[in-house]
């Protein structure tokens, strides 16, 4: 492997972000904004979560009095409300409101349902509340002589779902008010530095190539790359992870991160709608406007609730005229259809996915496609693409050997040779030059001047140092200069070289010093990945375009179970589907456009890299920092959130499918009848149950630190 010392090319520089998000104007009043933002998809086109907050406080205030005042209630609970003129007239009156006022979003929702004849959720809730209503001024005008007196329960009824309707879309925008919340953070000024010092700016005014100036304590405005200075930065917002991170020149650093420590002179390369962290919140507006395959059942099943209950409507009015009670048969027939409102069954799987897509949010995994959510459960292998995944796409030194120890010692005729290379090096802006400069400073060595910098095009670099001429590079500069390794060396860069390691050699004049060795370094948290997924019984592969010896050297390390190496960008989808051929379900995790097509193809698509250069349209899943452990607590949520929806929905579906036929009367016979009154409880249990089931997701822990 040649040491070229060219300049370094675009890629390596901050990586183009995704598009999209918000930019900074906006961020201030981003979660005030939410509340107010009418959704344009689902049940809840047209509407904001502000309408629902409002609907359900001026409902629930106008139900205290209905239900206070209504006789059916007063009688259920022994007491009698106090009579005056117009007494009786407060629950038809009030509860009209309740009717016209609360209950629009259901009743237009129904409408909507019906003329597309789609019926769901929507009309089931609209039905119900439409018949309490109807039912209630009959008795109330005295028409039929029936006592169905329910407007407590309508009452009740639609400020309950005005409720679980609120609390459903808070939970549906609460991913996004986190991640609005952060952007909210930035600052409103920067500092631009001018060849006459700095001035202050208002972001609106940044362009990409300025250079601004990040005092400590001070928030990254844009995205960029630190030109000059170092300091330890506060990712936690972008990450999870609250240990800092050292940025240095050559560093990206992005919008919203703190300088903990020092000043440093950033290079602006995105601003606006360009950033990570507005590529991120646009993310998270996508997987909120996503439909699921369990949000689907959801819907088939409010269908086949509908269905029944107005065929198990009709067939108890039917049955119960035959049978000589009208009373029996409006009585009855009402109660089935208000109880076989789905509030519940409406509730269980949204609040699920709401409230998991804010655990991943909160956790740094962007959920783009609720379906990646689900189907995450089912991976049997999780392939991921090395460099710049499970590596972290930069070498980094690994040994050095000197030729010749002498009487100094090996470490002391190591720490010469990394020295010279180091002195040698420090003019060059090469990625290996910097790794070699960094790891020196690391181990504290004092470099010694070196003048009379020179880049050997193809072949390495030469300074002078200490009167001496000293040079760096591979195999192509010794061939120029006609020199051998000695045997002890050769031995060793060998075995480097098989493990496809970039080898540099030290040359001091005629003679050859030592050597260097440079891998891409692997991350650490990727052993922890790679271990916890086998724990959880799921294999792991990694497919790569390196050579055979680079590759397998990186899965000796991290024990990984399959191999694919010297596979083209364009061929990595046909591994994925490799797999898939052997009934495997695959999750592919990858950091770049490259890896699009396998994205795509994969059962789970999941793009790593703090929302840089990756390939948000064909994955599902973006990881917001880099850590590989991530992956676990998409893993566990998908696992956990299923659980949560087949609870909810056996819950939400078994009681209405237990209580419209008691409703009608089938055990009847038995003294068993399910009274409106009754029906009406177990149906707002069951909303509280699905409600407080879901809301125990917020227990699980989604610490990729501490996957285990």
């Amino acid at each position: 492997m040649e040491h070229r010392h060219s300049s370094p090319g675009a890629d390596q520089g901050l990586r183009n972000h995704s598009p999209g998000g918000t930019p900074h104007g906006d961020n201030a009043v981003g979660s005030a904004a939410d509340e107010h933002t009418v959704h344009t998809h689902g049940q809840h086109a047209g509407y904001s979560v502000a309408m629902f907050r409002d609907r359900f406080w001026l409902s629930l205030a106008l139900a205290v009095p209905v239900v206070f005042f209504s006789p059916m209630f007063a009688e259920l609970l022994g007491y009698a409300p106090p009579a005056f003129p117009g007494s009786a007239w407060i629950p038809p009156v009030f509860g009209t409101a309740i009717y016209l006022y609360g209950g629009r979003p259901f009743l237009q929702g129904g409408l909507n349902e019906l003329k597309t004849r789609k019926p769901g959720m929507m009309l089931l809730i609209a039905m119900a509340i439409s018949v309490a209503f109807i039912a209630s001024w009959e008795t109330s005008l005295g028409i039929g002589g029936f006592d169905l007196d329910f407007w407590w329960e309508l009452a009740l009824l639609v400020p309950i779902m005005l409720l679980g309707h609120w609390i459903e879309m808070r939970a549906l925008g609460s991913a996004q008010g986190a991640l609005d919340a952060l952007a909210a953070l930035l600052p409103d000024e920067a500092e631009r530095v001018t060849t006459a010092g700095t001035e202050t700016v208002s972001l609106a005014e940044l362009r990409a190539g300025d250079t601004i100036l990040v005092r400590p304590g001070g928030r990254m405005p844009a995205d960029g790359t630190v030109s000059g200075g170092q300091a330890e930065f506060d990712e936690s917002m972008i990450t999870g992870e609250s240990k800092t991170v050292l940025r240095a020149p050559g560093d990206p650093v992005v919008a919203g991160t703190i300088a903990t420590d020092n000043s440093v002179r950033v290079r602006v390369s995105a601003i606006g709608e360009d950033t990570a962290l507005a590529g991120i919140r646009r993310l998270v507006a996508e997987a909120q406007a996503s439909s699921s395959r369990a949000q689907a059942l959801a819907d088939r099943a409010a269908a086949f609730l509908f269905y029944f209950a107005a065929g198990t409507g009709v067939l108890t009015f039917i049955f119960w005229t035959l049978m000589g009670s009208l009373g029996d048969a409006v009585t009855r027939t009402v109660t089935v259809l208000v109880i076989a409102c789905p509030h519940a069954l409406g509730l269980a799987i949204p609040l699920v996915i709401a409230i998991s897509t804010e655990r991943a949010a909160r956790a740094g995994v962007l959920i783009k496609n609720r379906m990646a959510l689900e189907r995450m459960r089912t991976v049997d292998v999780v392939l991921f693409d090395k460099t710049g995944t499970l590596t972290r796409g930069e070498p980094e030194l690994k040994e050095v050997a000197a030729a010749d120890a002498g009487t100094t010692g090996q470490d002391a005729a190591q720490n010469t040779v990394l020295a010279l290379a180091a002195a040698v090096e420090a003019d060059s802006e090469h990625p290996l030059a910097r790794s070699i400069v960094a790891a020196a400073r690391e181990r504290g060595l004092k470099l010694p001047t070196a003048d009379g910098f020179t880049s050997l095009t193809g072949r390495g670099v030469r300074a002078t140092v200490d009167g001496r001429t000293v040079q760096v590079g591979g195999p192509a500069l010794l061939r120029e200069l006609g020199l051998q390794e000695p045997p002890d060396l050769a031995a060793t860069t060998g075995a480097w070289l098989e493990r496809g390691a970039a080898v540099l050699h030290v040359v001091d004049g005629g003679r050859v010093l030592g050597a260097v060795s440079l891998e891409d370094a692997v991350r650490p948290e990727s052993r922890q990945a790679v271990r916890a997924l086998q724990a959880r019984d799921i294999k792991v592969a990694m497919v790569t375009g390196d050579a055979r010896q680079v590759a397998h050297a990186v899965a000796a390390e991290l024990g990984i179970d399959e191999v694919f190496a010297e596979v083209l960008p364009a061929d990595k989808d046909k591994k994925v589907a490799e797999l898939q051929g052997r009934g495997l379900k695959v999750a592919m995790v990858g950091d770049g456009v490259n890896d699009s097509p396998a994205l795509a193809r994969a059962e789970v698509g999941i793009a790593i890299g703090g929302g840089t250069d990756v390939a948000v349209e064909s994955a599902g899943v973006v990881l917001a920092g880099n850590d590989p452990r991530a992956v676990l607590s998409m893993l566990d949520l998908s696992r956990a959130s299923y659980r949560k929806m087949w609870q909810n929905l056996v819950w939400a579906t078994g009681y209405n499918v237990i209580s419209v036929p008691l409703a009608a009367g089938v055990l009847a016979f038995a003294g068993i009848v399910l009274s409106p009154a009754a029906g009406a409880v177990m149906m707002s249990a069951s909303t509280i149950v699905v409600a407080l089931n879901a809301q125990l997701l917020r227990r699980l822990k989604l610490n990729p630190a501490a996957v285990s």
